[in-house]
């Protein structure tokens, strides 16, 4: 089978199917208005108790009780914040119910086939940064697990072919990123090898093992109702994208539809034990509480998602984190995963550096991810993912979000998903 040049990539160009993109000034709906207000109520709230928290570190040290829980003030100051946080929910009720009767009338018609990719690169990264609270509180913004092609929700009337390829996205970003300096992995396999793209769009802010089990979910229902019968499943998955995919693959019941048709698992960059800037944040929530004046902005610390902090050491499952506290220190406790041993499982690897070297394995990596996390490395073996030499690719000079776009990246993909005994060329 003949494969396209590289580059540039056939596939990425725009056809009568794909969307325009419309301006972000036109882009943003009825309903982010809501939900952004909801936002600016719930911070209202968040700043009022880091005040009043600091007010109380303050009279604390001056040997001066507190309320009742710890934090809070009394008497007179202590009214006064609660009397804010109470006029702020007033508002914030009023100003949903308000505007949730309005949207019907102000909300723009979802057919006309315009997407921005302002809004939902906007949308994506709200949802890496505090998804959990905005499901958690049936905001707008929330994103829901769906199917997607061209940035619009999948048409099965319109789907073809029975070898799906299944695009994972990773934290803080949407289906769209796929598209990246006029490339497209999805449309590129599909053009070379015959697959059917169909792209994951989903809430990264959840947890690890959330995903998952709503992947496996979606996967079933999807072989269930495609048009035609599937005969094979294959996982492209970036960053976060392939902890999510190995959640679904051990969530898969005896009674899964895709489950048995999977026959490729690629990763790109997935930190599978973990990546260090998550453990960074830990640490500023550790150093600020070692202060009386600075604990109580420990709570901004505090916002990051249930998502970013499964990143510090890989969850995949929920026993890695269900039961314990995952702001608190603590040691790395997963029960060991290892990968599916009936799939081809794939692994890239970049790296900034030149050339490898140890400093570059736990300094550099691609920039987010080091080396012996994207390729399943550890310490203890029992936890090292064994990849076979042929299935791991380290490519240097290589940033974390270039797996997206590089030649190199794309030729490799070609080699591993080429079908036993056709040739390339």
């Amino acid at each position: 089978m003949s494969a396209p040049s590289i580059p540039p990539v056939p596939g990425a160009r725009q056809t009568p199917s794909e969307p325009e993109h419309r301006p972000a000034r036109r882009s943003w709906r009825a309903s982010d208005l809501r939900g952004a207000m909801r936002l600016a109520a719930q911070a209202t709230v968040g700043i009022s108790r880091v005040a009043e928290g600091v007010h109380q570190s303050v009279l604390g040290t001056l040997g001066l009780p507190g309320g009742e829980a710890p934090g809070q003030a009394r008497g007179l100051t202590g009214l006064i914040y609660r009397s804010i946080r109470g006029v702020t929910g007033l508002v914030d009720a009023g100003l949903q119910a308000g505007l949730a009767r309005l949207e019907p009338l102000w909300e723009a018609d979802p057919a006309d086939g315009a997407v921005s990719w302002e809004r939902e690169a906007g949308i994506a990264a709200l949802n890496g940064v505090m998804g959990d609270r905005l499901e958690a509180d049936g905001n707008p913004l929330c994103t829901a697990m769906q199917w997607c092609q061209h940035g619009r929700p999948l048409d099965l009337r319109r789907a073809r072919g029975g070898r799906l390829l299944v695009l994972v996205h990773g934290l803080c970003m949407n289906d769209l990123q796929w598209q990246r300096k006029g490339h497209d992995h999805g449309a590129f396999l599909a053009e070379a090898l015959g697959y059917t793209p169909v792209y994951l769009r989903y809430n990264t802010g959840l947890h690890v093992s959330a995903n998952g089990e709503r992947l496996d979910a979606m996967l079933s229902d999807l072989v269930r109702d495609w048009p035609t019968p599937v005969t094979e499943v294959s996982v492209l998955a970036h960053s976060m994208g392939g902890l999510v995919a190995r959640s679904a693959c051990a969530q898969a019941g005896a009674d899964s539809l895709w489950r048995p048709l999977l026959r490729h698992l690629v990763f790109l960059g997935t930190p599978h034990h973990g990546a260090p800037l998550e453990r960074a944040g830990h640490v500023v929530d550790v150093l600020l509480g070692q202060s009386v004046y600075a604990r109580p902005f420990a709570r901004l610390a505090r916002l990051r998602s249930a998502g970013i902090t499964d990143l510090r050491f890989g969850h995949v499952q929920a026993s890695d984190w269900e039961g314990r506290d995952r702001f608190h220190r603590s040691t790395d406790r997963r029960a060991p995963l290892p990968l599916p041993a009936d799939v081809a499982c794939h692994a890239v690897a970049g790296t900034l550096a030149a050339q490898r070297s140890p400093l570059a394995e736990r300094l550099v990596g691609d920039g987010l991810v080091p080396l012996r996390s994207a390729l399943g490395q550890h310490d203890a073996p029992e936890r090292t993912l064994a990849f076979a030499r042929r299935d791991q690719a380290v490519l240097h000079r290589l940033g974390h979000l270039d797996l997206l776009s590089d030649p190199r990246v794309a030729r490799q993909l070609l080699a591993w998903l080429q079908p036993a005994g056709a040739v390339s060329g």
